[in-house]
């Protein structure tokens, strides 16, 4: 650790949503394979959402979390008109790359699983709200 409390914790709290992450994903799932399923779904969601409510979701993401929800983010661009199942698993995979053994749809349904634990049940509400009905069915899995 940095000794520096504030960058501890932030630290800290990164960490227990990776490890949240690797456990929804299943036996086996390493950091890295978590690390990258949480920024694609993240990235995938921000993209999807209005720049107010990618804001709005943001505000309850642990500091560095927050941090890798952001990076690269156009918000002149967003949001992407993705309405169905395919395509929004389509973008994940995208934003996945070339990471091994990482699937979008466990992937999706990990982060999720892990964004209802941690962020509130209005913010998800909120959220939710704003995708379509294939996309909040396969979020809600």
């Amino acid at each position: 650790m940095s000794g520096f409390e504030p960058f501890d914790k932030a630290l800290h709290k990164a960490h227990e949503w990776l490890h949240d992450v690797a456990q929804k994903m299943g036996e086996g799932a390493t950091r890295q394979q978590a690390y990258a399923a949480m920024r694609a779904v993240l990235h995938a969601l921000r993209d999807r959402l209005s720049p107010n409510e990618a804001a709005q979701l943001a505000a309850q993401l642990p500091l560095l979390v927050r941090g890798i929800y952001y990076e690269g983010w156009n918000p002149a661009k967003t949001p992407l008109k993705i309405r169905h199942r395919d395509d929004f698993l389509a973008l994940v995979r995208e934003y996945l790359g070339k990471t091994d053994n990482v699937e979008p749809e466990p992937a999706v349904k990990a982060v999720s699983a892990v964004l209802r634990e941690h962020v509130s049940a209005g913010e998800m509400e909120d959220v939710m709200a704003e995708m379509p009905a294939e996309i909040r069915e396969l979020m809600a899995a």
